[in-house]
């Protein structure tokens, strides 16, 4: 049985019909996120996601600053659009619901070794603030998280997750974005969770999780746009470049 079509696919698959139809023409800019995600009723993510997919293709890209544009020229015609999976912020939704209630159950079952090893992952986390990002480290801080639970089938799950996290196409170019404009996993976020735990105060536990994820999403839908704004820059600077080149000034 075929599954079903992911949300960002359908749209931009959408978008790219359009664009091959001449709906867009290359260099028209499309509309602002607020138009498609009321026109298919989806939230700004999904829609972020969709253009991202674009992207990737090759259909699209900033310019400008003004927004984003269709790409002029278009890209040759090739086949079936790539499968690129999973998103950063459809990732996100599903970890929070996971990983939320299972800080929760942990939060009653955590023993004092998993707390020493959490808090020696702070410290590694920590320390890579400056040079980037551990992603080893903040697997295995939400993992113990999960294994505390004592359930097997919770930490399976979470582990799925992450998986999706290292092996979606879409899910890394997204996340790579992150990382060129400094968003890195924050020890401080981890910390309080550390905290809510050390405490066995479940409640405190699943609002610390669900606080820390939900300000990962905030932070991929800031770099994400970021990434746009610094291409349309770099565009302006070599547009800026060739036009001084002509005239000579």
């Amino acid at each position: 049985m075929t599954p079903p079509q992911k949300l960002y696919q359908r749209i931009a698959d959408q978008i790219a019909g359009d664009i091959a139809a001449g709906r867009y023409a290359p260099g028209s800019r499309l509309p602002a996120e607020r138009d498609p995600a009321e026109t298919f009723a989806v939230s700004r993510p999904t829609v972020r996601e969709a253009m991202i997919a674009l992207e990737i293709r090759g259909l699209v890209g900033a310019r400008k600053g003004s927004g984003i544009y269709v790409a002029s020229p278009l890209p040759g015609t090739a086949g079936p659009s790539p499968e690129l999976d999973v998103g950063a912020f459809e990732l996100i939704e599903a970890r929070t619901l996971f990983e939320s209630e299972a800080a929760a159950l942990a939060a009653a079952a955590i023993d004092e070794a998993q707390l020493s090893e959490l808090r020696a992952l702070l410290t590694q986390m920590d320390a890579h603030d400056e040079a980037g990002d551990d992603l080893a480290a903040d697997r295995r801080f939400h993992m113990i998280i999960a294994e505390a639970t004592g359930n097997s089938l919770v930490a399976s799950a979470v582990a799925q997750l992450w998986d999706v996290r290292e092996q979606s196409p879409l899910c890394v170019h997204m996340f790579a974005q992150a990382r060129r404009v400094g968003v890195t996993p924050r020890a401080n976020e981890h910390q309080l969770v550390v905290d809510a735990l050390a405490a066995r105060d479940p409640q405190r536990a699943r609002e610390a999780m669900r606080a820390h994820l939900r300000r990962v999403t905030d932070d991929l839908l800031e770099a994400t746009k970021l990434d746009l704004i610094q291409k349309a820059q770099a565009d302006y600077a070599a547009q800026r470049e060739r036009v001084t080149a002509r005239t000579g000034v």
